[in-house]
């Protein structure tokens, strides 16, 4: 029986993770490291690049450490990592020349105004409606107010791109400057019609063509990193919802994947471009070797572990110990939250919307409707997906969905099936498999399916939270 492992690597919003897994797609080891994000008001969103690094590289260290004599075993690894944040870093030595811009921030909100004359065209050729959340506006913002990238522009060294695309230059020995088309995508300077950045968009946003790097496929030869002194082939890097989409195998045609994390992401794969997305987003989740790229149909919904985290601090309860879970099954008439954290994704599209609590209730009942809250905006995301015709069943991997309660609830407000995999890593799982490159030998799922139920209350509580939010909307 092959020994063989691989590693993925998946660089979240609040942590940065390593596991190690065999062909059969379990987890034989697992490392991860907290990270920091610094905000500033309610817009800005920053992460330290020098810290990222070094999360990763710690990870796998503690990750080496764990295999022991297995670590032997390793034949690749993987990269995902958040899409639409940006970084800038000196071409030669990969050195940070400014902080890294998160996806959840918004300063470039009025330059995105500014452009509302071409949002037809940028649509059309980048397939992403016009916001402050995709990379274009964050990376000529670096581009104009970083002193050292514009040092570096003026000696031909600067680097711009999405995080993705510096952490690999950092981790990999041979310091490549390269960007998967996922990634790539949500600078919102990719063409879906050539599958490169666009010299138009580059011009339109202000962002040099030149120091953007170069694309390539989802699995490419991205360069060789250090694991306690192996050298371990790079071999695939890709966002980290367009991974999730792999988690339980090749993407079916009825069934679409929920990722929680920071925001919350709903995707169903596509054979081909998707026709007419209207509130949806035209996604570009990858493109193995010389095959035709998979799209997808996604919904963004901003504020899900963030929202959490919001509330936690708002409510003064982050020091307080208590079972989510269990408030989730206790609270049987929780108010309504109107959830603005971060701005509001699909089907919306606002930048900006201040957040509410509409009715009574102790802060332990607000925080089960902070929850509801989420799970409501991913069911309009999923109420869109569905009217595509012929959707059967739902995925979920990630933070929130480790929770019973909030599986149930999705269940009952779509009507759906919902699948939960025992590894609630959807990213990790997911980006093993396009490592293993269809070698992978997976046994039998193992995790939990909850059925669609009748709950006429909580469903009353959706309508009047539909109602509530169409009327702050007006």
């Amino acid at each position: 029986m092959s020994r063989r492992l691989v590693v993925a690597l998946d660089q979240g919003g609040s942590k940065s993770r390593a596991l190690a897994f065999d062909e059969s797609l379990q987890v034989v080891a697992r490392a991860q490291v907290e990270v920091a994000t610094v905000r500033r008001g309610e817009d800005e969103v920053e992460q330290d690049g020098e810290e990222l690094v070094q999360s990763l590289r710690r990870a796998l260290r503690d990750l080496k450490k764990q295999l022991g004599s297995r670590a032997n075993d390793v034949v690749a690894a993987g990269l995902a990592t958040q899409r639409s944040s940006c970084a800038a870093w000196d071409r030669e030595s990969g050195g940070v020349a400014a902080p890294v811009i998160s996806w959840q921030d918004r300063r470039g909100a009025a330059r995105v105004l500014e452009l509302a004359a071409h949002a037809e065209r940028v649509r059309r050729l980048t397939g992403l409606p016009l916001s402050p959340h995709y990379g274009a506006t964050k990376l000529a913002w670096i581009a104009n107010t970083s002193t050292r990238a514009r040092a570096l522009s003026g000696e031909g060294r600067l680097a711009l791109g999405p995080s993705s695309s510096f952490l690999l230059a950092r981790l990999c020995d041979e310091r490549p400057c390269f960007a998967d088309p996922s990634n790539a995508q949500r600078t919102q300077l990719l063409s879906l019609e050539t599958l490169s950045f666009d010299p138009w968009l580059c011009d339109l946003f202000g962002v040099s063509l030149a120091a953007l790097p170069k694309v390539v496929g989802t699995r490419h030869d991205h360069g060789t990193l250090d694991l306690g002194g192996r050298k371990v082939p790079l071999v695939a890097c890709m966002g980290d919802q367009g991974a999730a989409l792999w988690a339980d195998g090749e993407p079916g045609p009825d069934e679409c994947t929920v990722v929680f994390g920071t925001g919350a992401f709903v995707q169903r794969a596509c054979a081909a471009r998707p026709v007419a997305p209207g509130a949806l987003l035209e996604g570009l989740v990858a493109r193995r070797d010389a095959e035709a790229p998979t799209f997808s149909l996604e919904g963004t919904v901003n504020g899900a572990g963030s929202a959490l985290a919001f509330a936690l601090e708002d409510l003064e309860l982050g020091e307080q110990s208590f079972d989510l879970d269990a408030l989730l099954a206790e609270v049987r008439s929780p108010p309504l939250f109107l959830n603005g954290v971060g701005g509001l994704g699909s089907p919306w599209w606002r930048p900006s919307f201040e957040s509410r609590w509409i009715g009574e209730g102790d802060a332990r009942a607000r925080l089960v409707a902070v929850v509801e809250s989420v799970v409501y905006m991913v069911c309009e995301n999923i109420d869109l997906l569905a009217a595509r015709g012929g959707l059967a069943r739902l995925s979920v991997a990630g933070g929130l969905s480790s929770l019973d309660g909030v599986c149930q609830r999705l269940a009952d407000a779509s009507g759906l099936r919902v699948w939960r995999s025992s590894e609630i890593e959807g990213t990790a799982r997911g980006l093993a498999r396009v490592v293993f490159g269809g070698q992978a030998r997976e046994s039998a799922r193992k995790g939990r399916w909850f059925e669609p139920r009748e709950d006429p209350a909580f469903l009353e509580r959706r309508s009047r939270w539909r109602e509530a939010m169409a009327s702050a909307l007006a």
